[in-house]
């Protein structure tokens, strides 16, 4: 079974990246496939198909990932299109432009899927990693963004970004030092550390992140923030400290509370609203 998933890697490597063409490139990319294929501990430790491939598709768009970002997981994806139509739905004038900063923007796939998706927006896009301003613009490229439509700014967290934003997408680093046992070890050999963990609790980039983002909204401004499942009541904790006014949990497509919708508007009291959905298995880790 392990042997056919791994051809079917191949295949794909070829049809993707090569179009069919069995290229000098093509075999080696093959070969550091197949040189992890032959054992479970090897293909654990082995590298992403996405980074052997290059890009990995993201609501549409063709993200790159020649600098090595965090790959774009499928649970990112997933918020991201409902994030997409709700601002969409709220657009009725056409003439209206918005204002979305992508924070903690790694390759960019949020930014960049926002500005294909919907034309009245203009994306601040702020990255720590001075290696991934390149990615970013490059990915705005590859999907046709007009570079009048976005920024990129080197800003940790948000200490280099000015203005207020309509809204606010992040998918900080969440992962608790305390589950580093529960990432893939081909995740920790192969995906930046700093897209990963962020302390003890996994809350060392999400504190500072909520403490200052309603700073940065506009009046009826949104945020969303992706979060590890078991940090929900300590978000609900930090929410409530930092004086948000509205907030609403949602699960991932595989059962898990991933992310959280927030408004701030000064005067009014905090409430929160959990729908409940199935549970499936999580692919994060």
């Amino acid at each position: 079974m392990k042997r056919i998933q791994a051809l079917r890697e191949m295949q794909w490597l070829l049809e993707e990246k090569y179009h069919g063409k069995l290229t000098r490139e093509a075999k080696k990319d093959i070969a550091r496939l197949s040189r992890f294929a032959g054992s479970r501990i090897a293909r654990q430790r082995g590298e992403h198909i996405d980074y052997v491939i290059g890009f990995v598709d993201f609501l549409g768009c063709k993200i790159d990932l020649s600098q090595k970002p965090f790959i774009p997981r499928p649970e990112t994806e997933f918020w991201v299109k409902g994030a997409v139509e709700y601002i969409k739905s709220k657009i009725r004038d056409t003439k209206y432009k918005i204002r979305v900063l992508d924070l903690f923007a790694g390759s960019g796939c949020i930014g960049v899927a926002i500005l294909k998706h919907v034309s009245q927006a203009h994306v601040d896009f702020g990255e720590k990693d001075k290696k991934l301003l390149s990615q970013i613009r490059l990915n705005a490229k590859k999907n046709g963004i007009e570079k009048k439509r976005y920024k990129v700014v080197q800003s940790n967290i948000f200490s280099n970004i000015k203005g207020k934003y309509d809204y606010i997408f992040a998918n900080p680093p969440y992962i608790a030092e305390s589950r580093k046992n529960k990432v893939q070890a081909s995740v920790l050999k192969h995906e930046p550390q700093e897209a990963l963990f962020a302390g003890k609790d996994g809350l060392d980039s999400i504190r500072p992140f909520l403490n200052q983002a309603k700073g940065f909204l506009a009046p009826n401004g949104r945020i969303y923030l992706e979060f590890d499942s078991p940090q929900k009541k300590e978000i609900e904790k930090l929410l409530n400290r930092y004086e948000y006014s509205s907030w609403q949990f949602f699960k991932d497509q595989f059962g898990k509370w991933r992310w959280v919708k927030i408004v701030y508007n000064r005067g009014y009291g905090s409430c929160e609203r959990t729908p409940r959905r199935s549970a499936r298995r999580s692919r994060r880790f």
